[in-house]
């Protein structure tokens, strides 16, 4: 990785530690421990999943700091096929409500969708070890 840019997917990665770093990545993969980061500037990073709260894989870094994400699904929206509508509190605090179509996952690390889909986020990768809370909502 050393000298190259890599191009793929933009990814907001937060840290279990609170701390946050944005890039692409090329080869984010669940099964694996670590995957790369490639920040606007400066060198490819190593980083570990276990050290992850989630990574979000995102249209936009800048995104949209005022908007709030719908937290019911969108009727006809053909990702719901399957899916189950669930909501994730993480050990921080932060809630996550999103579309899963294994439900509970039965992996360390898992990925969602979000419910709404003009969010900013494409999907998410779930680190199991970050959440305090998990469950389908019914309502």
């Amino acid at each position: 990785m050393e000298g190259r840019k890599m191009h793929g997917s933009r990814i907001v990665a937060h840290r279990i530690d609170g701390t946050i770093e944005k890039g692409t990545s090329l080869d984010v993969d669940p099964k694996r421990p670590t995957c790369h980061l490639q920040p606007e500037e400066g060198e490819a990073i190593e980083i570990a999943l276990a050290d992850m709260k989630a990574l979000f894989f995102v249209k936009s870094w800048s995104g949209e700091s005022g908007r709030n994400d719908a937290k019911q699904p969108v009727i006809g929206d053909s990702r719901l096929r399957g899916a189950r509508h669930v909501r994730v509190v993480f050990a921080d605090g932060e809630e996550i409500i999103g579309l899963m179509h294994r439900f509970p996952p039965i992996t360390p690390f898992f990925f969602m969708l979000p419910v709404d889909p003009q969010s900013n986020n494409i999907r998410i990768l779930i680190n199991s070890a970050a959440i305090k809370e998990m469950g389908e909502v019914t309502a």
